[in-house]
């Protein structure tokens, strides 16, 4: 690795805020600007101009509002994710059980930050989403699939199904287990393999189906019926 790569790695995580309220820009923009690790790279006031947002400030990490008037952060979050190389998005919600959140996962969202969390812990959620862990944990993730009510739910299962079919055996008890909410360590412990081995098939999943993140397999296989 050069020299440039290597400073690349150690730059602070390039941050987009996106939000329709400008005093809420303006406290995540106090927030990021107290950290050396981040650096706030520009803001949008609506999902509409998201698009050119990015282009002009190629950040690492958006910070997306789910609901603005012209076009929500749920429209916004897929335009990005369809992209070739796309920016990671956490969306911001002031309720933790909004269908809007779920529908944001399913179109590749990292996670969710209620509003009003701690400052400490988002800083924490960016750097974390930029190092491409989702801050979703499996825990929260079952509780919020668990207490959303949504629609379409057997058409939903049989295209999860037809999707998990492309899977073999052993990814698909993989993904089974993160649907249910088990960490690497705890599939590993009740797959008798490797945390390695849980890791490699991980990555095998996202690619074979086309995934972002694990949450993502979770709800893949809650929307199959195989978490009950």
């Amino acid at each position: 690795m050069g020299v440039a790569a290597m400073a690349d790695v150690n730059a602070p995580v390039r941050v987009l805020i996106v939000d329709d309220d400008p005093l809420v820009r303006a406290g995540l923009a106090m927030i990021i600007g107290a950290s050396p690790a981040l650096n706030m790279v520009g803001e949008a006031a609506d999902g509409a101009e998201v698009a050119a947002a990015v282009d002009a400030c190629a950040p690492d990490v958006v910070l997306m509002d789910i609901r603005m008037p012209t076009l929500d952060g749920l429209a916004a979050t897929e335009l990005l994710r369809a992209r070739t190389d796309p920016p990671e998005v956490i969306v911001l919600t002031t309720f933790d059980a909004d269908e809007y959140v779920l529908r944001a996962l399913r179109a590749g969202a990292s996670g969710f930050l209620l509003k009003h969390t701690p400052p400490t812990e988002i800083l924490r959620a960016i750097s974390r989403v930029s190092a491409g862990e989702p801050i979703l944990s499996p825990t929260v993730t079952r509780q919020l699939i668990a207490h959303i009510s949504d629609t379409g739910a057997d058409a939903r299962r049989r295209h999860a199904r037809t999707v998990l079919g492309r899977l073999s055996d052993r990814e698909r008890e993989v993904a089974v287990a993160v649907g249910r909410g088990r960490s690497n360590a705890e599939i590993s412990s009740e797959l008798f393999m490797s945390v390695a081995t849980v890791k490699a098939h991980m990555s095998r999943i996202l690619n074979k189906l086309d995934l972002n993140n694990r949450t993502q397999i979770a709800l893949l296989a809650h929307d199959a019926g195989l978490t009950g």
